[in-house]
């Protein structure tokens, strides 16, 4: 269940109140004359069921609430009520298989903001990349994959792409853009550093680390698991299952070859270096790809499911 709050003008509360009574998926109505200060107004509250949520949230807007009120929504963990239960199974579909569109462009759009926060844990993870690669540690590769905040701006193209919101399209594109360059000149500074300093055993790095060398080594399973991973990191994140995101992050290439990338360059050895660039790219576009294939998949389903009622465009 997803819990609804709207700030609505006196004049548009029993238009807004008739578009909730006539949701079968919403329950717990209530409504606080008044209650609003900034921007004055009414406060209607309501507990939606989530496959009722995009329909609730589209005739809100349509009414215009979103500029002259506020629209917000939240997750419920528990809601104890027969009311909620029987909201649940009159709406239409399932829970885990709708897609809270407006929840999706805000949460994309969040995480693919070019920021300090950002670029601080795009290039730790670069950082512990280097090292898995020097010292031969599949754990500290596996740990940096973990840390990378890269899925965030691939989902929010995925999400322009499908939406055509190119603003998004823009916004992910230039954290991306800068983020990994920024993160792996941070990261053969630090290799260059570690070297002068008779921490790095270029010999032995040239020589290959068996345990790492998937890192730069670009082949077809590389495209079918960043296809894979980008495919599972959508339906996680439309079907607010985000612990399965964890599983993407450690499944993908993509700030390892980044880190790789980095330290081979500052040993001079090119050939490995121009490899995990490609690894790094061949990830970032067939993770996109994926992502953005689910995401019209389920945009299309939804809107056969919704009975001509049209979806956001932007």
């Amino acid at each position: 269940m997803l819990h609804l709050r709207v700030i609505c003008p006196p004049e548009c509360t029993p238009r807004a109140i008739a578009v909730l009574r006539d949701q079968p998926g919403a329950a717990h109505l209530l409504v606080h004359r008044g209650a609003a200060v900034t921007p004055p107004g009414d406060l209607i509250e309501a507990d939606l069921a989530r496959e009722a949520a995009d329909e609730v949230v589209e005739a809100l807007c349509e009414l215009g609430l979103d500029r002259v009120g506020g629209i917000t929504l939240e997750t419920l963990d528990t809601a104890l009520s027969d009311a909620a239960d029987e909201a649940e199974r009159e709406a239409p579909g399932e829970g885990a298989d709708a897609v809270v569109w407006q929840e999706l462009v805000s949460r994309t759009g969040e995480e693919s903001r070019l920021n300090v926060t950002f670029q601080a844990f795009l290039t730790i993870a670069c950082l512990l990349a280097s090292i898995g690669a020097v010292t031969n540690s599949p754990v500290t590769i596996v740990g940096a994959m973990v840390v990378g905040p890269e899925f965030g701006p691939l989902a929010a193209i995925a999400v322009g792409l499908v939406l055509r919101r190119w603003d998004l399209v823009r916004r992910a594109g230039t954290a991306l853009a800068v983020g990994f360059p920024l993160a792996m000149v941070v990261t053969a500074g630090a290799t260059l550093l570690s070297e002068l300093a008779g921490l790095l055993d270029t010999g032995q790095l040239r020589s290959g680390h068996q345990e790492v060398d998937f890192v730069y080594q670009v082949g077809w399973y590389s495209l079918i698991v960043a296809l894979l991973a980008g495919a599972a990191g959508m339906l996680a994140m439309t079907s607010a299952k985000s612990a399965a995101l964890v599983g993407v992050f450690i499944s993908v290439t993509t700030v390892p070859a980044a880190g790789y990338a980095a330290v081979a360059a500052i040993t001079g050895d090119w050939s490995r270096s121009l490899e995990s660039v490609a690894q790094l790219a061949v990830n970032l576009v067939g993770i996109v790809i994926a992502a953005a294939g689910v995401l019209a998949i389920r945009r299309r389903g939804q809107r056969g499911r919704a009975n001509g009622r049209p979806l956001p465009a932007g």
